[in-house]
């Protein structure tokens, strides 16, 4: 739906159209916004180089500053992200959710523009059905993800909120408000897992108690814990 010649659409995520008009968003190279299971985000082609630039430069953030990936299930984290050291058992109580896992990318990850200046890539399966379906149908691509908000600026609970980046925008999926209460706009947590046996918080975000009640489960310990003990 577009209101006007050359605006961005605005497109509900529950439209049968929805789908098919962000995957030709993705394949034209385009930026869209689109709700994740924490906050809005924005999205492209993780390997499309000039698409993960445009991204930079619609959040105003310097390129050396990560963003992560998001996929829609276990198979594509392993596939872009080196995960032996981790069990299904204990990715599949970890994810889908607000968790943002830290491990070493592979070599399916392509694009050197994608955070250069680190070996990690941070991986997230959101639990919200509309990007996990995008993933799921972008040919088994990854896509790239920040939140939907200049650098530095508070993250989003509705389109309008991030009104002024729309015309920079290939389009703009809305699913209303996320979230009920503010502390939605910590996004997700971050842990940084390349290191077997232990972790190392990154963000607390909005999961830190359950995703720590589960690596203590199985077995993991602080990082930082370890090197002091």
């Amino acid at each position: 739906m577009q209101p006007e010649q050359n605006a961005t659409p605005i497109c509900p995520v529950d439209s049968q159209a929805a789908l098919k008009l962000a995957e030709q968003c993705l394949h034209l190279g385009k930026v869209i916004a689109l709700p994740t299971d924490t906050v809005y985000g924005l999205a492209c082609d993780a390997n499309n180089e000039a698409a993960i630039q445009h991204m930079y430069e619609i959040k105003g953030r310097d390129e050396h500053k990560p963003v992560a990936i998001c996929v829609n299930n276990i198979a594509a984290l392993r596939r872009f992200g080196h995960a032996s050291h981790l069990s299904d058992e204990l990715l599949t109580r970890l994810l889908p959710g607000p968790l943002t896992i830290i491990i070493e990318r592979t070599p399916q990850l392509s694009n050197r523009f994608l955070n250069p200046s680190t070996s990690k890539i941070g991986i997230r399966i959101p639990d919200f059905k509309f990007i996990r379906d995008l993933c799921a149908t972008w040919h088994e691509q990854p896509l790239a993800l920040t939140s939907a908000n200049r650098s530095s600026a508070p993250s989003s609970l509705q389109v309008s909120e991030f009104q002024s980046l729309w015309p920079q925008l290939g389009a703009v999926f809305n699913a209303g408000r996320i979230g009920i209460t503010e502390e939605r706009r910590l996004a997700s947590t971050v842990i940084d897992l390349v290191t077997p046996g232990r972790y190392e918080i990154v963000r607390e975000g909005v999961a830190l108690k359950e995703t720590l009640q589960v690596l203590q489960e199985f077995g993991y310990a602080a990082k930082t814990q370890i090197e002091l003990g």
